[in-house]
């Protein structure tokens, strides 16, 4: 029973930062005949050069793991592209106060912030055609994210980043 309260807190923190992330598609297109990438000529992923550095990477390595290899010639191209932006920080301390009698009560309550604004990334990826450059597969995922971060913990999350995104690819129709 002591440690329960530390369970159910290490639950609450860990929740916190989970990683969400939504897939688009074009239902008309066989996924199945494109084997080859390459990085979209004209990248523009508004990330730190490091960044765009350890995304490529990465990239490049789960893309591999999925059958894909990369070629001057490629059947799709990987564009990517991040932004940045403030929330609320999810944490309160809830107050509240009440009073009663007889069949009868009154109360109050709120919730105070705790910490402040959280930063957090969207990482948008696109599949595209090279025939007819026509976007066929998106995923975006939105994350918590610390922009002051050692390299090794941003790589990490970074890469827990895009493996949640390529867990939608190739889309499993309906």
């Amino acid at each position: 029973m002591k440690h329960l309260k530390y369970l159910l807190l290490l639950l609450v923190v860990t929740s916190c930062n989970a990683l969400r992330a939504s897939f688009d598609y074009d239902p008309q297109v066989s996924f199945s005949q494109f084997q080859t990438y390459k990085i979209y000529p004209d990248l523009v992923s508004k990330m730190s050069q490091l960044d765009e550095q350890r995304v490529l990477s990465i990239l490049d390595s789960e893309l591999n793991s999925k059958g894909f290899t990369t070629s001057e010639n490629p059947d799709v191209y990987i564009n990517f592209y991040s932004s940045e932006y403030q929330s609320d920080s999810r944490n309160t301390l809830g107050i509240g106060v009440g009073g009663g009698g007889g069949n009868m009560g009154v109360g109050v309550s709120g919730g105070i912030p705790i910490g402040g604004p959280q930063t957090n990334m969207r990482l948008t990826i696109d599949f595209i055609t090279v025939e007819n450059d026509a976007l066929i597969w998106q995923a975006v995922i939105d994350s918590q994210f610390n922009f002051n971060a050692s390299p090794e913990v941003r790589e990490a999350k970074l890469r827990k980043m895009i493996q949640e995104a390529l867990k939608g690819y190739p889309p499993k129709k309906n």
